[in-house]
């Protein structure tokens, strides 16, 4: 969502992120009534996506009064005839907000979106929302740039003890899936107590949310969990292709990993072979799921942090040159479980009526064993 090129805040790039972050906020405390589910009604919700949309439908089913906006009119127009209050820009969403949730596609989007000229911020030393909270990935040095600027505001109205205005971050993890059943799990950095005000807003969207500490560890997280998954689907979709090549079909071999060492959510929830599991991006030409292009953007932030901190990472490198050649050869928005396919050259698992029956007879004699 690029509103207009964000302008300077607070002298913002000259911000130093090695500041210890939460020090500056840990003077002041909420009250106990910050964990009150009533506190917070009016929410704002920024990046009409296929995740924001999904939550956004979550938190009117649990009964906020909810304001959006998008640069998609389309979207903000189907939103509207539902009875969602809809704002032409980020900055007139927050005069009608308590909390604002962003939901973007990038570091930069955030940035327009709290320091653009039509942006939440908008320049301003006092501002409405409380509470901001950005769901979105991005690198955690960006995040706490904009969590300082947000930090030198000023609340127009004081509510309970909350002297100032707050960020988290609380990027997600679960997809598209758990977005439309309210299951997803936030990771989520800044002030505790924040974050305990801010749970009953994260438990209509989701099932788990996660303390990981100071402004940045939730984006922190998210990239060290986003990197897990590629070098883990990577090396899931290794073994089958090479087990293939060996003699071994996907399935058996499935098997094998799901009841060994081997086991991980690649292998047992994600399976990356057409015809091994159903329900999953192999078994629809890797449609939906996460695009390959968000992957190797996951991987850029993991890579610039890694850089950053001056932190070893050979696997990062790695992970990220295949999925940046999946998106040079057309398959940026193929799921990146396609690197069976598409790098590995790995084969669908061809399944016939007399083998699926054996199978399943199997597996009921193992269950009743």
């Amino acid at each position: 969502m690029a509103i207009r090129s964000a302008q300077s805040l607070l002298c913002l790039t000259k911000f130093k992120t090695n500041f210890v972050f939460g020090s500056y906020l840990s003077l002041r405390r909420f009250s106990s009534s910050s964990q009150n589910s009533k506190q917070f009604q009016n929410v704002g919700f920024i990046g009409l996506g296929n995740m924001g949309s999904r939550m956004v439908n979550n938190l009117v089913k649990a009964g906020y009064n909810v304001t959006v906006h998008d640069i998609n009119r389309d979207v903000m127009k189907m939103f509207a005839e539902l009875g969602v209050s809809a704002r032409e820009t980020p900055y007139e969403v927050a005069q009608d907000s308590q909390v604002v949730i962003t939901m973007l596609p990038s570091s930069s989007h955030v940035m327009d979106v709290y320091t653009g000229r039509d942006g939440l911020l908008r320049g301003e030393n006092a501002i409405r929302p409380a509470l901001f909270i950005d769901s979105s990935t991005i690198d955690p040095q960006t995040t706490r740039k904009i969590s300082f600027a947000v930090s030198n505001c000023n609340l127009k109205e004081k509510r309970d003890n909350w002297e100032k205005p707050v960020m988290l971050d609380a990027p997600v993890s679960g997809g598209v899936l758990a977005a439309e059943a309210s299951t997803l799990t936030f990771m989520v950095g800044g002030p505790e107590d924040a974050y305990l005000a801010a749970r009953p807003i994260l438990q209509s969207m989701g099932r788990t949310s996660i303390y990981c500490g100071g402004s940045g560890n939730g984006s922190a997280a998210k990239i060290c969990n986003n990197l897990a998954m590629a070098v883990s689907m990577l090396g899931t979709s290794e073994a089958l292709a090479l087990g293939q090549s060996l003699g071994i079909s996907a399935r058996t071999l499935t098997e094998v990993l799901n009841t060994s060492s081997g086991r991980c959510w690649s292998s047992d929830a994600y399976n990356p072979v057409p015809g091994v599991m159903k329900g999953v991006p192999s078994s629809r030409d890797y449609n939906g799921g996460f695009a390959s292009k968000l992957m190797a953007k996951d991987l850029y932030l993991s890579a610039a942090s890694a850089e950053e901190v001056g932190h070893k990472s050979p696997l990062i490198s790695k992970a990220q040159e295949i999925y940046k050649k999946m998106c040079e050869e057309g398959h940026e928005t193929k799921d990146f479980s396609c690197v069976f396919r598409h790098f590995y050259n790995g084969k669908d698992e061809v399944i016939t009526l007399s083998a699926e029956l054996k199978h399943e007879s199997i597996l009921y004699r193992i269950k009743q064993s």
